[in-house]
């Protein structure tokens, strides 16, 4: 199958590149210095079990995804109706799209721009770009996706590249838990510069992410949505399995670029303004990534 990666960041590059280890044609979309690194070398995948070059495609033009079965669009949530715009006139009628991004509005937004059906995917995964053409792997990888007539086919394409997929028909629940989780470490992450491991050491950090959490919960239920799980325990188990992840919005400040900080904490506040519910501690970290933006 030819596979279209709209967005070749971290997330994009990492299952990309999976996918294209396992014999399928892929093409990256992304940046410059990405895609020339890639022509040149390869794409660099280094994973917890494996370093490789893996040769692909690459390109900075959106008429690539031209003829793809699968897209996978990986775009930070702040780029999703430009990438909409860029990739709508190329897209094969036949294509399946899937949405691998944070937030839990994208794939809505990407079926109503695109006039046609874009399945949710929630993504489990820490990586990096660790420079042009290169993404390092620090943990995890499953996905998490909704029913529909082709995700047997995509569960077993992923399964056979070593990516482990779940088919749930619960995946709005998983998307804002997914949320939640990115609400409780992404800001504090950003603003202190920290991995999670050394984050959740901080005197108080349990405590605010608590606060956070008891927030995003309170919004999700007003919001009609059943958190699955034992949501608190996640938070704790990241700190665990993701030990030297930063935080995208954390990588994001690092590189002087604009984050992802209004689909996450920025979201919760917006909606906790239009139901009622007070989210003060979301409030403060989402003000306080954006004030350190604007540096």
């Amino acid at each position: 199958m030819k596979i279209a990666v709209m967005g070749a960041g971290a997330v994009g590059c990492y299952y990309g590149g999976m996918l294209a280890r396992a014999g399928h044609e892929v093409v990256l979309i992304g940046r410059a210095q990405h895609v020339e690194a890639v022509l040149r070398n390869g794409l660099l995948l280094e994973t917890q079990s494996f370093t490789a070059h893996v040769p692909m495609q690459a390109s900075i033009d959106a008429s690539a995804v031209a003829g793809a079965g699968l897209v996978l669009c990986c775009v930070k949530s702040t780029d999703t109706t430009e990438a909409a715009a860029q990739i709508g006139p190329h897209l094969a009628d036949d294509a399946t799209i899937l949405s691998l991004q944070n937030g839990v509005d994208n794939a809505e937004r990407l079926q109503y721009l695109l006039q046609r059906e874009v399945a949710p995917a929630v993504v489990y995964v820490a990586t990096e770009m660790a420079g042009p053409g290169h993404v390092r792997h620090h943990g995890r990888g499953e996905l998490v996706i909704g029913p529909s007539p082709v995700s047997d086919e995509l569960a077993q394409m992923f399964a056979a590249a070593g990516v482990p997929v779940e088919i749930s028909d619960k995946v709005s629940g998983a998307l804002w838990a997914k949320l939640i989780l990115n609400c409780a470490y992404n800001a504090l992450s950003a603003i202190t510069q920290m991995p999670y491991g050394r984050l959740v050491q901080g005197t108080g950090v349990e405590d605010v992410m608590r606060d956070v959490v008891e927030e995003c919960l309170a919004v999700a239920a007003a919001e009609g949505i059943s958190i699955p799980g034992d949501i608190h325990e996640a938070i704790r188990r990241i700190g665990r399995t993701m030990q030297g992840q930063l935080s995208s919005t954390a990588q994001d400040l690092a590189r002087h670029k604009p984050s992802e900080i209004d689909h996450l904490n920025g979201h919760i506040v917006r909606r906790g303004e239009a139901l009622g519910i007070a989210t003060p501690t979301n409030r403060v970290l989402h003000t306080v990534v954006r004030l350190l933006e604007a540096r």
